[in-house]
């Protein structure tokens, strides 16, 4: 599956916004759904998953209450609300896809993974 995030921006702490990842491919809703982020000089970490039919999701405990991660397989697209933003926040966000029914908070667990949308956030 091929992988095209969007929606990053430049937000005032406190701020929302909202990145989307559009999916190729027929088989989009067979695949566990992820968003990860990669802030300069850190690795890459797990942000929020969502499972194949959208009502099991999971978050790292920085982005919980926060971020939202949804997903509609009709429009073969994964969404991240981000409320409540934070300095902290600002990072390159990558939506990453992989096969089978388990999310991974790994990055090498993941196939396939979006170009990356930047989100910086100001204080």
């Amino acid at each position: 599956v091929q992988l095209q995030a969007s929606g990053g921006g430049l937000v005032q702490a406190g701020g929302s916004l909202r990145l989307s990842c559009a999916a190729s491919g027929r088989t989009f809703s067979t695949y566990v759904m992820a968003w990860f982020r990669q802030a300069p000089g850190k690795e890459r970490e797990f942000v929020a998953a969502v499972n194949w039919s959208g009502d099991t999701t999971y978050y790292a405990d920085s982005v919980k209450g926060r971020f939202t991660i949804s997903r509609d397989n009709a429009k073969n697209t994964v969404y991240l609300q981000m409320n409540s933003l934070k300095p902290e926040d600002t990072a390159v966000y990558y939506c990453a896809a992989r096969s089978g029914s388990y999310y991974y908070t790994q990055v090498d667990k993941y196939d396939s993974w979006g170009q990356g949308t930047q989100v910086t956030v100001s204080s």
